[in-house]
This record gives structure tokens, sequence and C-alpha cells, in this order.
């Protein structure tokens, strides 16, 4: 078995990962296999970065013949003992399992029961549309951050290589393959920023300011939006924007900006308990039988369901979904949500959190 230790230049990373668990806890890891299933292929190396004495490291394992699976298993889950956190790339899917099956297969008492654990692939993936990647490779998510690696390889193009060394071991080829891994690993600790943007669905937001604006449209048209500027930290590493919905977020550094149309009319606020209720068709309205009881009879008629509401002129905020209550609509069959925007509601700056977190999930859903 071959060993590789590296410390690496960089103390920190552009991400609070203590908030996970104490960086003296931490591994990153990432395998390198000649395939997809461990009973059918082997697991050559395995790599980890750790935090000690205010800088990042690097120690590898590589297996330099079949035979050496099991002692790089043994080497790893030793050092790995003293630790408890994960950080991974898809390693919920691919790596994890690999290593829990191949432990199975060489009858070896290895798991991973006892780490918690962070798949940055996981965290990413939804956002893929939103951040306007081609798919989630870390590769993809270097590239969409600046990040430039040293290796050229894929994982599938060194499996070729690992068997060439396998017969003949050569320094070159065993270089190529720490390289590799080394690079992914390197990877990991310098993409954990895009962890930001899962923060920006998943945390609230801390919501700075909020003020009504008015503009013209394109048709000359007076129109009145909300302006909801929040903050987020870390900083977002590479600026966003996005819209819809007649919703409008940008981002860049630790400032996010969200616009949303407020609708200044008539809407109706529709009572689920309609058959409390008698409809007066000239008024427009329902009102409840202990009140309506004393409106003569032919001014009155047995509230629906379609028409047991209440009409009220105000300023109005979209919604898509009963986040806010009480909630009106245009019409019954409206699949249109709105709520009102109170004089309270605008001072409620826990509100605007939701709020803002409702408009931006809405927002990913439609890309």
């Amino acid at each position: 078995m071959k060993l590789s230790e590296t410390i690496l230049e960089q103390s920190a990373v552009g991400f609070p990962i203590s908030r996970f668990a104490s960086p003296e806890q931490i591994l990153f890891l990432d395998i390198e296999t000649t395939g997809f299933t461990a009973r059918s292929s082997y697991l050559y190396l395995i790599g980890c970065a750790y935090y000690q004495n205010g800088k990042w490291a690097i120690v590898q394992w590589m297996a330099e013949n079949y035979e050496e699976e099991g002692a790089v298993l043994k080497a790893f889950f030793e050092f790995a003992a003293s630790y408890s956190f994960l950080f991974h790339f898809n390693g919920n899917n691919f790596d994890l399992p690999y290593l829990t099956q191949k432990c199975e297969q060489l009858s070896l008492p290895y798991n991973f029961d006892r780490f918690d654990g962070v798949d940055i692939f996981r965290r990413v993936s939804p956002y893929k549309f939103f951040l306007k990647l081609p798919n989630c490779r870390q590769k993809t998510i270097e590239q969409f951050l600046g990040i430039r690696r040293e290796d050229r390889y894929t994982g599938g193009e060194l499996i070729d290589l690992y068997h060439a060394y396998v017969k003949e071991p050569s320094k070159e080829i065993s270089d190529l393959l720490f390289l590799h891994n080394s690079d992914d690993i390197k990877g990991m600790l310098e993409i954990l920023p895009i962890l930001t943007y899962d923060d920006l669905f998943t945390q609230p937001l801390k919501i700075r300011k909020v003020q009504a604006n008015y503009y013209r449209d394109e048709e000359g048209n007076t129109r009145k939006e909300l302006l909801i500027h929040a903050s987020v930290e870390p900083p977002i590493p590479v600026p966003i924007s996005a819209h819809a919905n007649g919703c409008f977020v940008r981002g860049e550094g630790n400032a996010i900006v969200i616009k949303v149309p407020i609708f200044e009319t008539e809407l109706k606020y529709f009572y689920s308990n309609y058959h409390d209720y008698y409809y007066l068709p000239n008024e427009d309205i329902a009102l409840h039988k202990s009140v309506a009881g004393f409106v003569e009879k032919p001014y009155r008629i047995p509230a629906s369901a379609s028409n047991c509401y209440t009409r009220k002129y105000s300023n109005y905020l979209p919604q898509w979904g009963m986040v806010f209550q009480p909630f009106f609509k245009r019409d019954y069959k409206s699949k249109e949500l709105f709520f009102e925007l109170t004089d309270e509601l605008k001072k409620d700056r826990e509100a605007f959190s939701t709020y803002v977190g409702h408009i931006l999930a809405m927002i990913a859903s439609t890309y």
C-alpha cells in the first residue's frame, strides 16, 4: 500500500463549516474505484482532507495491487476513528454505499453509522436550473465558481491507468492517480461557497429594509411594487438574477433584492362555512345568519361556496400557497392567492423573511 500526505497552504474555506461540526472533527472524503459496484470492481484509492494545526492537509492510501483493498480500508477507518463528520460529493449515492459494501464483501467490521455528514451534490442539485448549470458534476461547479485544477483526467479515464500500474508500477502513473484524487478533494474544499445558494433557499434571510416603489411599465401605466432588501452570510460567490410570476430577485455579495408586485385592488375573502351565511345579491356580499336574519327574505338567499364572500379594497401581495392567512382571491375558481399588505405586516421582519423564502422557492420551481 502506498501512502501520500500533503499539507495545503489554505487555512480556511469559504463557508462556515463550523455550523455543522468543529473543523477538527471533519473529514472530506473521496474514493477511486475501477467500477460502480463493489462486488465487480476494485477500490484502489481513498483520500481525505482534514484540519490540523491551523491548516488543511490531505492523506491518501493507494492499493498497489488488487489484493490491498482491505489494507486501504483498514488504514482509512483507523484514521477516521477520531472524526465524526464527513463532507463528500455524491457520497450518499456512491462513495459511502460502495465502501460499506466493500467492507461486507471483505468481512471487515467497518461502517459509517457513527458519522453525520453533508453531501455537497445533494445540497446543490435542486438548484441546477436556477443556477443555469448544464449538470451538477464537481468539475462543472468548479468552472462555475472560476476554480482551475491541475488534473485533466476523469475518474473513468484513470481506470485503465490503474490496471496498467498494477501490471507495471511506475511513479509517473501513481502521481497521476494521486493528483486526480487530491484535486477532487481540494476541489471540494474550494467549492464549499456553493452551499450559500442552498442557504438562500433553506435558511431565514435577514431583512434589512422593506419599501414600496412606483414605476411605469412598458405601456406607460403607473405600477406599484415592493422592494425587499435582505442580506446573506457568507456572500454569494457568483451573482444571480431570476424572475417568475412578476417577481424578480437579484443577489450579489451579501445583498439580496426582491421585487414583488403590489396589487391595489378589490379582492374577495371567501368564508368556508357558507351554510352559516346568507348572500345579499343587491349588496353583493355575504352576511352571517345571525346578522342577515334581520334582512327581509326577498333580499337574501342561502349562500353557496361561490358567493359566500366579503369584498375589500386594499393593497395585496401575491402568494403561491396558503402561507399567509387570511387569503384573498379575485373569484371563487381563481387559483391566484393574495394576502393583505397591512401596516402591521410592514413592520414584521420575521414575516417578510418567511415571504422571501416563499418567493425564492416559487422562482426556483419554475426553472
